[in-house]
């Protein structure tokens, strides 16, 4: 087809527009409606439908399903209509300035919708990221949020530039005046920016991990990590929020290297009661030799003693020995017993100690950690050790050391009652 053609088809088409001004504007507006509409549809069947194609060939279905569930193909979709108006809204006559306004604002609504489809890709990033192992230790939903904020802020500078005719870098250049109030009103955002970026990079933090921050109220799992809060669920189902920056810039304790160490620490004392420690006499040495934890500590304690008093001669009577005690030996059979113990973790500090006396009794310390670090087998294995203990310590001729309680005074005036006013010379 040459030129002659060209312009012959022209002329026709002159030759059947209208020759009324607003009828002319109406036969523009429909036209470039119809453009709009089949450019839509070719984008929405053709370019999309690849799009689609290609994720499933690609095996990354997941990809096209959270693609399709934040509606990130549907943003496009509309963003085209508004580009079509934007570069052809000048060919519809009679518009004069009209045209430009309309431009413009076709124009920012095209780029709204583009940087929504990008806002949805961010989320459907963080939905196939969600459905991943990785996820239940790491987050990056601090990181998706950050995205999402600059996104907002391009768009923002980018839509007003464009509306109000303006570059953009005169926009940006306007932002200096305000930075101090923009700090102010971000300064809980730039915090946490900072703490999100810093909890993730080096490790302090993930989702299911058992926490414990007394000031904030805050003791039992992570459940979600996001860019300006934390949520914590507690022990008894209520979570509590905590702001990101402040797990970074206060102190908290983490259960998450207890657990991956496989040892779960028991550090529980047995105060004794004082007035029954005493030496134990050859006769209860010998019938404590029948307790198999205890025969091979006796036996050796009993050589070792007798050596050295030998070197005792004259001396060698019963107030200068050395002797045995109840509780020096309720010590060694309770390491032994914890030694022995096949839900304890042998190669783990292991130990039983006294500490100072005090008022209410003798603490004696068991330090010891267990194999297996689940909150309700844990329990069950420390309890099972010192009930244990105390069932032995009569056994030993010790006793628990309790504090005398309403009920004792009663006794006491009972019987006191009971035997009558005393004698009096």
């Amino acid at each position: 087809m040459d030129t002659l053609d060209l312009e012959q088809l022209a002329a026709q088409a002159h030759t059947y527009m209208p020759t009324q001004p607003w009828l002319q504007v109406v036969v523009g507006i429909l036209l470039l409606t119809l453009t709009a509409l089949v450019a839509q549809w070719v984008v929405a069947r053709i370019v999309l439908y690849m799009a689609h194609r290609l994720l499933v060939l690609a095996h990354r279905g997941d990809w096209d399903r959270a693609l399709a569930r934040r509606r990130a193909y549907h943003n496009v979709w509309y963003a085209v209509p508004f580009a079509v108006v934007s570069r052809c809204v000048e060919y519809v006559p009679h518009l004069d300035g009209l045209a430009e306004v309309v431009s413009r604002w076709s124009q920012a609504g095209a780029w709204i919708c583009l940087f929504a489809a990008g806002n949805a890709v961010l989320s459907a990033w963080q939905d196939t990221y969600a459905a991943t192992t990785r996820a239940q230790t790491r987050s990056i939903k601090g990181y998706i949020q950050i995205g999402k904020i600059i996104l907002v802020v391009i768009c923002t500078v980018l839509v007003i530039s464009i509306v109000i005719d303006r570059s953009p870098l005169w926009m940006i250049s306007g932002l200096g005046a305000l930075s101090a109030v923009l700090l102010l009103v971000f300064k809980d955002t730039l915090l946490s920016l900072v703490a999100s970026t810093q909890l993730t990079s080096n490790d302090m933090l993930r989702i299911g991990d058992w926490i414990e921050m007394p000031q904030a109220g805050a003791d039992g799992f992570v459940k979600d990590i996001a860019l300006h809060t934390v949520k914590v669920q507690n022990w008894d189902n209520t979570v509590t929020t905590v702001p990101t920056y402040k797990l970074f810039s206060e102190s908290y304790r983490n259960f998450r290297q207890m657990f991956e160490s496989g040892g779960r620490r028991i550090k529980r004392t047995l105060r004794v009661d004082a007035t029954q420690v005493r030496f134990l006499a050859e006769d209860e040495r010998k019938r404590l030799m029948r307790f198999r934890l205890l025969h091979d500590y006796l036996e050796a304690k009993h050589t070792d003693l007798d050596a050295a008093n030998q070197t005792l001669g004259d001396f060698n009577i019963p107030v200068n020995q050395r002797r045995l005690t109840n509780i020096g030996t309720f010590r060694a059979y309770a390491l032994a017993y914890l030694k022995q113990h096949g839900e304890l973790r042998q190669d783990m500090a292991m130990m039983v100690r006294m500490m100072e006396p005090q008022s209410d009794g003798i603490p004696i310390e068991v330090y010891c950690f267990t194999a297996i670090t689940a909150w309700a087998e844990y329990e069950r294995i420390q309890g099972d050790i010192f009930d244990h203990l105390l069932a032995i310590l009569p056994e030993l001729g010790l006793q628990l050391y309790q504090a005398p309680s309403g009920a004792d005074f009663g006794n006491v005036v009972g019987r006191l009652r009971a035997d009558g006013p005393p004698d009096h010379p």
